[in-house]
């Protein structure tokens, strides 16, 4: 089942619903829970009108360098453990919604990085690897959106700070069950930014697999129903180009992947509040 949440046409302020998305694209209303709960296909149309990230996360735990390819890009080698780090629930951006380059703390260096993203569906404690995959409710297109110049230098080299700028953490476009996606080890993936294709790899290229990270990212930790796991983007980052490739004002960004679907976001620059400049002091 493809699953996505939305509000209905003409009610912004109204509750998120779900609803199942289908092949020829029409929608229709969901009744249940995918975090833990079935959800079941009511078969009546659905009155989409803004499509939200497909979770409202309880946390986003992230992985870096995580496909070998892209480590060595970076000059560094293939880490012996998965490397952790986290973005705030509050960087979601759901799908069509604008990436904003940030301002008030200016990135001229805002990157792109396609990953595919699993959702927990029930508390999950010391999961066992043969098991891992049992806990999860499904997997989404994720863009762990990087200001490099704040997550080096500038953000005195704790990651977070350059990741978790709001808008940097576009989802969805829905939440792919795991009886309709199979195998999370062997999924194409790709990146485009305004029609160049940058990234083009394979989950199968992971250094940690799935249920390798829900083992250890679960070991004596409980991820709380409705955390994501962004596990790692393929090669092909805009850092590692040359010259770089950093997004711009009028960029679109679709990270694809097989058997999920592609999620699109306008890049545009933030529209800081008239008398309200930049932060001087804090420029790098």
């Amino acid at each position: 089942m493809r699953i996505v949440r939305y509000r209905p046409v003409g009610q912004p302020s109204a509750a998120p619903q779900h609803g199942v998305l289908h092949a020829d694209g029409r929608v229709t209303r969901a009744e249940g829970d995918p975090l833990g709960g079935a959800v079941a296909d009511t078969g009546e149309a659905a009155d989409v009108g803004e499509l939200l990230a497909p979770v409202e996360p309880a946390a986003i735990l992230c992985i870096g360098l995580n496909y070998a390819e892209h480590a060595a890009e970076g000059g560094r080698p293939a880490p012996d453990r998965p490397v952790v780090f986290m973005k705030t629930p509050a960087a979601v951006q759901r799908p069509g919604g604008p990436i904003v380059l940030p301002r008030r703390l200016r990135s001229d260096s805002v990157d792109y990085e396609g990953e595919l993203a699993v959702v927990i569906g029930r508390e999950c404690l010391n999961a066992p690897r043969e098991a891992a995959l049992d806990y999860v409710a499904g997997y989404a297109c994720g863009n762990d959106v990087s200001a490099r110049d704040w997550q080096r230098g500038g953000g005195g080299g704790q990651w977070c700070r350059g990741k978790t700028f709001a808008t940097f953490a576009p989802l969805g476009p829905c939440l792919v069950t795991p009886d309709e996606l199979g195998d999370p080890g062997d999924l194409r993936i790709r990146t485009t930014v305004s029609g160049d294709v940058l990234q083009d790899s394979t989950t199968a290229d992971m250094i940690f697999d799935v249920p390798t990270l829900i083992e250890f990212l679960s070991a004596s930790t409980r991820l709380a129903p409705g955390t994501v796991i962004l596990t790692g983007t393929p090669p092909g980052v805009g850092f590692a180009r040359t010259p770089p490739r950093w997004l711009a004002p009028g960029d679109l960004v679709t990270v694809e992947i097989d058997r999920i679907g592609a999620l699109t976001n306008p890049v545009v620059e933030e529209r800081l509040p008239e008398g309200l400049g930049e932060l001087d002091r804090w420029a790098l």
